[in-house]
């Protein structure tokens, strides 16, 4: 559910930097209000901006990113429409810098109900896969073996359904796959009845995602909404934590963490505002330091509605810390209505993170990526302690 975007006064001067040069003449950045973290904006750096895919009077929305063992060639799937819609493919084999027409899918592709998700799997034998998850009910699965290129039609994994399925997927210790999504009970095997809050579900595969078994609950609550799970290792690989969306926007956003490869679960604690939003996607950079990009959902943000990304370090986020960082990466300009990203890190240390929204005033969102270092933002903030 969207909520009306908040106006508020403008904070900052917003800070005028190309992706390579040094800091050009800035203004000091506050911190937000909201979070009481260090508030660095990249909305009007144009420079750092390229367009995935537009077009007039049509929808696209909610792109999910991949990026290959080649370290430059990104699979990027969305659909024609807000979550319902025709699935897109494109791909990029320059890290992002240059985009593919859209290419051929399955038939079936056009009749996806709900955001499409991406992923790569390898089985035991070593095959690799890319995979594409359609949701609500049944969740469906299509597979590709050529690195995307070709895809086989969508087909149900089991008579289960959920919403952005699958948020995350993740390899676990054992060699199986760990899938996570949410629903909302009408979605699932629960006599069809609709319970009080969303459920966040995991389900497994053992053969490289081929096949996935029955879903589990890992996270509720009676009288919040959890969703949209986001999960992230820690940088010894020793604990899985995920984040989850809090849809009654009653609360902040919430972590769990596992220290078993998700057989147990900690109960759902609150997140600080400063990582308080809506999917977030999160991946390392070279020096170890944490990106999370996701939209703001903060109460008393400046950036309310707008795609953010947040940057600190794993302690961080499970002791509950403000971090380093909270990032404007663009401004959106109708409601909350952008920021369902993909995150890719590229050999160089180039983040590249990818996601639709309302860029141009009175226009239909469409895919833009931005791409920085974090070496950047530190330039940035030390040029106006």
């Amino acid at each position: 559910m969207l909520l009306m975007k908040r106006l508020s006064p403008v904070l900052a001067v917003l800070l005028t930097l190309s992706p390579s040069a040094a800091p050009a003449q800035q203004a000091t950045q506050p911190r937000d209000p909201a979070a009481g973290i260090r508030f660095l904006d990249l909305a009007d750096q144009a420079s750092r901006q390229l367009v995935v895919d537009r077009e007039q009077g049509q929808y696209l929305g909610h792109p999910t990113t991949v990026l290959l063992e080649d370290g430059k060639t990104i699979v990027t799937v969305y659909p024609k429409g807000h979550g319902k819609g025709p699935i897109v493919l494109k791909r990029s084999e320059d890290g992002g810098l240059t985009w593919s027409e859209r290419m051929p899918t399955p038939e079936n592709w056009t009749t996806s109900q709900e955001t499409p998700t991406i992923h790569r799997v390898i089985d035991a034998a070593g095959k690799k896969r890319l995979i594409v998850f359609s949701g609500m009910t049944p969740i469906r699965l299509s597979v590709s073996e050529d690195d995307g290129r070709t895809w086989s039609p969508l087909k149900k994994i089991g008579d289960f359904g959920g919403v952005v399925a699958m948020a995350s997927v993740e390899r676990l210790k054992d060699g199986r796959y760990m899938a996570l999504y949410h629903g909302d009970g009408t979605n699932s095997r629960e006599g069809g009845k609709k319970p009080t809050a969303f459920r966040v579900y995991k389900t497994l595969s053992a053969d490289g995602g081929l096949t996935w078994g029955e879903p589990i609950v890992i996270a509720e609550d009676p009288k919040l909404h959890f969703c949209e799970p986001g999960l992230i290792r820690s940088p010894d690989g020793r604990q899985i934590a995920v984040f989850l969306r809090e849809n009654s926007r009653a609360k902040n956003s919430h972590l769990i963490t596992s220290d078993d490869e998700g057989e147990t679960w900690t109960k759902p604690r609150e997140l600080p505002l400063a990582l308080t939003g809506d999917r977030h996607t999160g991946k390392y950079a070279p020096d170890g330091r944490l990106f999370v990009s996701f939209r703001d959902t903060a109460k008393g943000s400046p950036t309310w509605g707008d795609w953010v990304a947040w940057v600190g370090t794993y302690d961080d986020v499970v002791h509950g810390r403000d971090g380093q960082y909270k990032v404007r990466l663009m401004d959106n300009r109708h409601q909350a209505d952008c920021a369902y990203p993909g995150v890719e890190v590229l050999p160089d240390g180039t983040l590249v993170a990818t996601t639709y929204g309302h860029w141009t005033e009175g226009e239909k969102p469409y895919i833009v990526s931005v791409r920085l270092r974090l070496a950047e933002l530190d330039a940035m903030a030390r040029s106006n302690p």
